[in-house]
């Protein structure tokens, strides 16, 4: 388990449960599945776009303190509440995965704390 590394960072929405923010092996980043919260522990409000930021600004900040980047990601898994929202987030979500990595995006009964995304993702190592 030596090879394995636990990421922590306080720059985004803390963990909900018993796990990490991201666990870091030599060949790969995971980065748990993040939702629309604030570094201090607040949710985020406002329409799906602002929600998808506040999700992606967690995911940045937590490659980050990997010292890795979005740029490195290489799969990214998002859900949805309602796939009614898919265009919004996708609208805000293509800024951030400029590069393109493979995704899914799949509708949920529901996401923790109730919100109505969230996103998780695989990154290379810097």
């Amino acid at each position: 388990m030596s090879d394995i590394k636990k990421i922590s960072t306080t720059d985004a929405f803390p963990v909900a449960g018993p796990y990490s923010q991201a666990v870091a092996t030599p060949g790969l980043i995971f980065v748990s599945g993040q939702i629309p919260g604030t570094p201090d522990g607040q949710l985020v409000k406002g329409s799906i776009a602002e929600q998808t930021r506040a999700c992606c600004d967690n995911v940045a900040a937590i490659l980050k303190a990997s010292g890795s980047s979005v740029e490195r990601v290489v799969k990214v898994n998002v859900f949805l509440d309602d796939m009614a929202n898919f265009k919004e987030m996708n609208g805000e979500y293509e800024k951030f995965f400029t590069h393109k990595p493979a995704r899914s995006c799949v509708a949920v009964k529901a996401l923790p704390l109730g919100v109505p995304v969230e996103i998780e993702c695989i990154a290379l190592p810097a």
